[in-house]
């Protein structure tokens, strides 16, 4: 049956399956089947992985496999046979840049990345952290979701190659003062130290022990805005 409205040219065929007919509906059920199956064989054989554990290549190959079954699924145009191909290729290159990863350390670094340094010693790695595209808030995220309400809880942070935050922390009894990192935490920065105490640095999360002064500069970054600190011991 042609559903179609006469105003303005308006077709429900067209809106509902595209160019394609009501007949082709069953084949579809059966294309799709048929490349989840053949999805689940290709990812059989590259071995298991959770999702958090993929690395930026093995993002790549998913991808990959992705582009190359979602066609044969839906158009009539396009043969399982090509789509087989395709995956059979993704395979034997996803196989053999395994092979030279685990064979030369050079080309593992350029495939896959290393981790890198994000903080040391409470104080946020500048120049690292500019290096990656991760956004303040959501590193902050990151650390609150494991317990950290200020960074003098932390030794080290490292940004692993799947993309997963690493976490060293102090022992409770070495916690040191530290930017405090929970919401609203870092609205009141001032230029102005108005009275002796600890503080951190806004922008690096340098800290130290000031005296009432107009201005300090962070020996770290120069910046001249500070928060006071934080010597909370991490939320367990």
């Amino acid at each position: 049956m042609n559903l179609e409205i006469a105003v303005s040219g308006f077709s429900w065929n067209q809106l509902l399956i595209g160019e394609e007919d009501w007949s082709f509906l069953p084949e579809i059920v059966f294309r799709t089947i048929l490349m989840f199956i053949i999805i689940l064989i290709s990812l059989w054989s590259s071995g298991k992985r959770g999702v958090k554990q993929l690395s930026i290549f093995e993002l790549v190959f998913i991808i990959g496999l992705g582009s190359a079954a979602g066609d044969p699924m839906i158009y009539k145009t396009v043969g399982i046979l090509p789509a087989l191909i395709v995956f059979v290729m993704i395979i034997i290159l996803y196989r053999i840049i395994t092979y030279l990863i685990g064979k030369y350390k050079r080309f593992e670094t350029i495939t896959e990345g290393q981790p890198i340094y994000l903080i040391d010693d409470g104080v946020f790695l500048i120049l690292n952290f500019e290096k990656e595209a991760l956004g303040v808030e959501e590193f902050f995220a990151e650390l609150r979701m494991q317990g950290v309400s200020q960074l003098g809880q932390i030794k080290k942070a490292i940004l692993e190659v799947s993309g997963n935050v690493s976490i060293f922390f102090y022992p409770d009894d070495e916690v040191k003062h530290g930017l405090p990192i929970l919401p609203g935490s870092l609205e009141n920065d001032t230029e102005v130290i108005n009275h002796p105490g600890y503080y951190s640095c806004f922008f690096c999360g340098y800290t130290s022990l000031l005296i009432v002064t107009k201005k300090y500069r962070c020996p770290v970054c120069a910046n001249e805005n500070w928060i006071e600190s934080s010597n909370e011991k991490r939320i367990r």
